[in-house]
Parts: C-alpha cells; structure tokens; sequence
C-alpha cells in the first residue's frame, strides 16, 4: 500500500523549501527525490528509523497580489488539508507570527488534521525562547529547529513517525500479486478503462480500501494470477485555479505509480502525446516500474493505412526511449484492445523480475566488446573485465572496468542496446551501473 503523506505548508520565504532538501537529503533518511509533474512541485520519499513516508513541498507559488492570504496559498493549503495524513507548518521565528500565519492555524485548527507546528531559522538554544510567541496561535504541538543547520531535525523526525504510527511501516505484499497503476491526466479515459478490466473478468476476489481517499485497490484473479488494479480516480475538481488541480492530480498519481509493479499510461489519442503525458511517462521509468503506453480514444482518430505506424513514430520522436516499450491502441468506447492489456501486464512483470545468470551476462559483454571496443579516453584505455547482476525489479547490472567514470555516455548506450537486443527486456527500464574493479 502507499506510504503516508506528510505536507510541508507554510507562507513563502518561512524555509519550506530548505526543510524538504534537508529531509529528503540527509544520507540516513532518503531513499529518492522526484520531481514532480508541476513545474515547482517536488515529492520525495523519506526513511527514518525503519519507517517511511512521502513528504511533498507545497511551496514556490508567489502571486502578483500582495493580500492577506491570496487565493493560490489557500488552494495549495486547503489541497494539503484534504489529502496529507500529517502536516508540517512551518513558521519563521525570526519575523515573529504574520496575519498568514494566523489564516494557516486556523485551516490547521478548523481541519483537525495531525500536525507540528516548526518554528524555524532558531538556530541555537540562545534563541528558543522566541517560539513561545507561537503558541498563541493555538495549535499544540509546537518544536523549534533550524532547517538551514539541522538543529532538532531527528526531533522533527521522530515526532513524525510517532504520529503516524503503523501506517509507516513498510507493507508486506504478496509475492505473487502483481500490481499495475492505470495513470494519465485527467479525462484520457483511466476509469473506464479500468471498470472494463474489472467487468471482464467476473472473479473479483476482494475490494481493499486505499490510503488515498475514495480510491479503491480491486484484486482480481486473472488466469490463476492475482493482479491488484491500483486505482487513480476519485479526483475531486474542487479546486478552480489550473495548477492546483494539476498538483493534486499528479501527487494521486505519484502515489500510484510509487505503489504498483506496472504502469500502464493512457494517453489521449484525439489530443496527443504532451508534454505532461512525458513528463508522466518518465517518472514510471525513473522509479523503476515495468511501462504500457495504452493510446486510447483511437475510435476518434481518422485513418488511413499508416495511422498508427506515423503515430508510433511520432511517440517515439518525442520521447526516443519509449522505443523499449509497448503500445497499445485502445478504445474503451468500442473496447478496442482492451482484453489485450492484462496478458501484457503479465508478460512485463515477468520481464521485470527476472534474473540472468553471470555467466550469460558476460558472454553478452564479451561479445559486445568484441563487436566494438570501448574508446580510449585521456590516454587511457578501457577495460570492461566483467559484469553481473544486482537487482531485480527493475533488473540491474553492474559493470566492471578499470576507469568506469571514463566510459562515454555513448558507449553506455551501445551496451544498454546490445543487452536489450540479446534479452527480452521490452516494456522494463534497465538500470546498468559501472564500478572499478
């Protein structure tokens, strides 16, 4: 299941920012950092004493408007309000309580959400008798830190993770099950595409709760396989203002794909493949999931001979690396295809755990070598002794050399497209590191 989310909110220039790159950058506690869809909206995830959590920055928005609490920090907050499981409030102890300040503890106090107020920029003992000033903003839980030096950010942790518990703790899953995340921007078609497969196959087994509000997780039972279908809709467009809408649509989907084996991504076939369907597309292979493109709406595309033939074409010249992955043309009008996406689903989480034994592995590399040697770089030349792999889910493979920080990118490509060719890796990111031996 997805890991909680705690919302970092504040007003600008209280140290939002500075406290998410410190969390998310300690050598302890960062397991990733991801950039979120929206221009200015990161997402990371957090690890601290065993326990995990999603942290999102909802800052960087600064109107032209110089009002009390203008309308684009109210959505962000009330966005915050409505979807994090624990809320850090940050405050400048320096300036002392602001008008802002006051609006936010109210949402905070009128939410009755789980919460720690963070008295930042007090960066020595010196100076925690000016949080007291604080606590006149009613809200109880209250620590001074400094998100520049780190002063008290274990505290801040542990308060954290007390607050929420089990809920953090990494969940146990089913070996077997296969989880696929149907993703993409609002209105492609994801819900229909999904009561589709759930109506298809009648055996559905159980309905699991997600932690996402009004999402459910379906397992369903599909030729002697369980496949929970992650859900993704549900979202509610409360919100007026565009970039509000999309940041909470996107922090739905970051949480989806960070919770599912595969991602099949749906892209509408009438608007074309976008800017934020790529963005979408990259962070699924960056974070390691098996990948579908599924081009639904493809009833309202005219054709002719080589519609889809151009269209993949065009795919793939936006975005060079989806030549590695599947398409699939769907309509979930018509049906189109739609039958043909869970044996896909299947195959791709078979590719994307399985394992390829040293020996195989290095008769590929020799043979690769052999074919076309590595340049020499400043004089000196590289040597590739041999590799073997890592990881699985997504595979990894290490390789070995004598000089593995002078190996051209180019080269790096070469070899990443010569162990694609040799192994079925179609539809799975393939993750090589180069070490010295």
């Amino acid at each position: 299941m997805a890991k909680p989310i705690v919302a970092i909110i504040g007003r600008p220039n209280v140290g939002k920012s500075t406290l998410f790159n410190r969390l998310v950058g300690r050598r302890q506690a960062i397991v990733d950092k991801q950039e979120g869809i929206t221009r200015d909206r990161i997402y990371g995830t957090v690890e601290w004493t065993g326990k995990e959590f999603t942290l999102v920055d909802t800052g960087g928005y600064i109107p032209d408007e110089a009002d009390i609490m203008d309308a684009a920090i109210r959505q962000q907050v009330e966005i915050a309000l409505d979807e994090a499981d624990f809320l850090l409030f940050v405050v400048d102890g320096r300036d002392g309580i602001s008008p802002t300040d006051e609006v936010l503890a109210d949402m905070i106090r009128r939410s009755d959400k789980d919460h720690l107020v963070l008295v930042n920029k007090i960066d020595s003992d010196n100076h925690e008798l000016l949080e007291h000033e604080f606590h006149r903003l009613g809200l109880e839980k209250l620590i001074s830190v400094s998100a520049l030096s780190s002063r008290k950010i274990g505290d801040l942790l542990d308060n954290v993770v007390a607050a929420l518990g089990d809920s953090a703790l990494p969940k146990a899953e089913d070996p077997d099950d296969i989880r696929v995340a149907i993703v993409g921007m609002p209105n492609v078609g994801k819900s229909s595409i999904t009561n589709l497969l759930l109506g298809e196959d009648k055996s559905i087994v159980t309905n699991i709760p997600g932690t996402t509000r009004d999402s459910i997780d379906s397992r369903i039972k599909y030729h002697g396989k369980t496949i929970v279908l992650v859900d993704t809709a549900g979202m509610r467009r409360k919100a007026k203002v565009r970039e509000s809408i999309e940041f909470y649509s996107n922090l739905r989907t970051f949480r989806a794909i960070d919770d599912a084996h595969i991602a099949i991504v749906v892209v509408d076939a009438d608007k074309g493949f976008d800017k934020q369907d790529q963005q979408i597309v990259r962070q699924v292979i960056d974070r390691g999931r098996g990948l579908i493109l599924a081009v639904n709406k493809w009833d309202l595309v005219e054709k002719e001979t080589n519609t889809m033939d151009e269209f993949k074409k065009e795919i793939k010249r936006l975005f060079k690396s989806l030549e590695d992955y599947p398409m699939m043309f769907t309509s979930a009008k018509t049906k189109q295809r739609i039958s043909k996406l869970m044996p896909l689903c299947q195959d791709v989480h078979k590719r994307w755990g399985q394992r390829i034994s040293t020996r195989i592995i290095n008769k590929t590399l020799e043979r690769a070598v052999k074919q076309y040697q590595p340049p020499a770089v400043k004089g000196k030349k590289i040597r590739l002794k041999y590799g073997s792999q890592v990881s699985q889910r997504p595979p990894g493979i290490a390789i070995f050399s004598n000089w593995p920080e002078l190996i051209p990118v180019s080269y790096q490509n070469y070899l990443e497209n010569q162990f694609r060719t040799q192994f079925d890796f179609n539809g799975v990111p393939l993750k090589f590191s180069y070490r010295r031996s």
